[in-house]
């Protein structure tokens, strides 16, 4: 922590470019308290878990000392003029209001015995993972008995590495695969406990399933979607049981990455709410809970972040490396060029589209060059140009 704050103090040209690129994000964070959105032990864990940061947001602003982060937000306030970043009142009282809260480990209020997981794709093969290995029953959907088959084979690739790694033997092998059930009708799910549906991010797909859920889906069963940015609420109108609708959204690789958003629309019954969490923490994840805005915790943090990286560039000498370099050196896993290329460029610009609808900060408006790039189809490492080049 302490070569972070060192960092952050720098002279340098690269702690200058750490100091312009953490402070809006630190000062939207301290907002995102402040709202009531998220607790501060949610709010650090997820930059935590979620994007790999060695420290969350709110822990950051303790290290450095708020009247640091008021000073250096005065003096980006009075250079950009830009709303966002003008201190946030909560930051010259953050210790009282960001108390760490000891609650309760959550409890199952529901029994799980059985998971369906509605989808084939990468997300949906890892989230099928990820329940079988814990010991759960899992019955998975797909358009097509191949799709089916290619999940069980992408997880029967997956045991087969663990096995030679000595992390898992035949045996235990033998073991997950026998928890797994394929089906291409969705009339499959109809005794599950829980459907945690992730196909594509398209709200029109999402409303025809979840109704068509509710009609299959025994009473009592909760519906649960991954999605990263769209409204859990408006899903849970789409069914006759809104109580039981929430949002668990996993990161990917989900066998790999370990937070899990738990998002409570306003009609969630909270016991669905605090059931979600604990079938998070018993599969290895690590849940927080928010509620249902766009952007969750995680998007909601980063994206803006990311998008300053870009306008940075656009706005002076500093090269994309030089900004990728100062960032890993403030102790980021990577630097922003790299991490758009790795999320895909379109699928930034769709998220920072969002999040622009859902709360009208001009400042948050997608740079130009972000914008152009996805236009030219550079979307990134899947294409083999984005920010930097793969090929």
């Amino acid at each position: 922590m302490q070569e972070i704050v060192d960092r952050f103090a720098g002279p340098d040209r690269g702690a200058e470019i750490a100091r312009t690129l953490l402070l809006p994000y630190l000062n939207h964070a301290a907002t995102m308290l402040a709202s009531g959105y998220a607790t501060r032990d949610d709010i650090d864990a997820a930059m935590r878990f979620g994007c790999g940061y060695p420290i969350g947001p709110l822990a950051l602003i303790d290290a450095l000392g708020p009247d640091v982060v008021v000073s250096g937000l005065e003096k980006l306030h009075a250079e950009t003029g830009d709303p966002l970043h003008q201190p946030a009142p909560v930051l010259g009282e953050l210790s009282a209001a960001g108390e760490s809260d000891d609650a309760a480990e959550p409890t199952m209020r529901h029994e799980i015995e059985t998971v369906g997981v509605v989808g084939t794709g990468t997300m949906a093969a890892g989230i099928v993972e990820v329940f079988a290995k814990a010991g759960v029953d899992v019955v998975f959907v797909g358009r097509s008995q191949e799709k089916a088959e290619g999940v069980i084979a992408t997880i029967t690739k997956n045991i087969d590495k663990a096995i030679a790694k000595d992390k898992l033997d035949e045996a235990g092998k033998e073991a997950v695969l026998g928890r797994l059930t394929a089906a291409t009708s969705r009339e499959a799910l109809a005794d599950v406990d829980i459907v945690v549906e992730a196909i594509a991010e398209d709200m029109d797909v999402k409303l025809e399933l979840f109704t068509d859920l509710d009609r299959i889906v025994k009473p009592g069963a909760i519906l649960a979607t991954t999605t990263s940015s769209l409204s859990i609420a408006e899903l849970a109108g789409a069914t006759s049981r809104p109580a039981d609708v929430v949002g668990i959204h996993f990161f990917n690789p989900a066998p790999v990455m370990k937070l899990v958003e738990v998002v409570s629309a306003p009609t969630t019954d909270p016991e669905v709410a605090e059931t979600a969490k604990a079938l998070s923490s018993l599969v290895g994840k690590h849940p927080v809970s928010c509620t249902d805005r766009a952007g969750f915790i995680v998007n909601a943090l980063l994206f803006p972040y990311l998008n300053d990286a870009v306008k940075l560039h656009e706005a002076g000498d500093d090269s994309l490396e030089e900004i990728d370099t100062a960032m890993k050196e403030a102790k980021l896993p990577m630097g922003p060029f790299e991490l758009l290329d790795v999320v895909g460029n379109d699928v930034s610009l769709a998220i920072e589209q969002t999040l622009v609808g859902a709360f009208g900060h001009t400042g948050w408006e997608p740079a130009p060059t972000l914008v152009r790039l996805v236009e030219e189809g550079k979307l990134g490492r899947k294409t083999g140009e984005g920010f930097h080049t793969y090929r």
